[in-house]
């Protein structure tokens, strides 16, 4: 039989089995990491949910803007759990959508960099999912007030108009959101992430 010499060391040999390194290949073959997307799936993750933003907050846009406002599309905000393509997806969705809903170039930037935040904010809390949504909530009633204010010139004061934009908020991504959250849950291995907890 056919047998392979190595060195080790300084001079010293062992003697190994060529069968020994099928046998290697074949445990590595038999035991891949699992639920792990590659590249270009995380690439479609996001763009589909960018797009999937877009659509909501265009077809739902009389309530998806202004200072009372229960934007749908915030729901998605809960994605992060699953997948960390939500973090780009949601902040591009929100950056189009706010573009073709007719927003001014003011709730355009602040508006996606609150969502950007929230999604983030998400992603690091992911390990419970019901803090996963709290960020996105607080983001944006700490800056849109700003932006309906300076921006759309509302004149009701900034502290209520937070109050409506945090209750808004609340009723997309912990209402809407965990009702989404649930069936996903169910079906994670959509995301093929392995990310999301119970």
């Amino acid at each position: 039989m056919l047998i392979a010499i190595s060195a080790i060391g300084m001079g010293g040999f062992r003697m190994i089995r060529p069968d020994a390194f099928q046998n290697e290949r074949t445990d590595r073959k038999e035991h891949p990491v699992k639920n792990e997307p590659s590249y270009a799936q995380r690439i479609a993750q996001g763009a589909a949910i960018a797009a999937l933003y877009v659509v909501l907050t265009v077809i739902f846009a009389p309530i998806s803007f202004g200072e009372m406002q229960v934007r749908i599309s915030e729901a998605l905000t809960i994605l992060p759990l699953f997948t960390p393509a939500a973090i780009p997806g949601l902040f591009v969705g929100c950056l189009l959508g706010n573009l073709l809903g007719g927003a001014i170039p003011m709730d355009v930037a602040f508006g996606s960099l609150a969502t950007l935040l929230g999604a983030v904010g998400g992603y690091l809390l992911r390990k419970n999912r019901w803090l996963v949504p709290l960020p996105t909530v607080l983001a944006n009633a700490l800056v849109v007030p700003f932006v309906l204010r300076y921006g759309y010139g509302v004149a009701l004061p900034i502290p209520l108009m937070a109050v409506y934009v945090a209750l808004g908020e609340i009723v997309s991504c912990y209402g809407l959101g965990e009702l989404l959250c649930s069936v996903l849950l169910r079906h994670r291995h959509i995301f093929a992430s392995g990310n999301a907890k119970k």
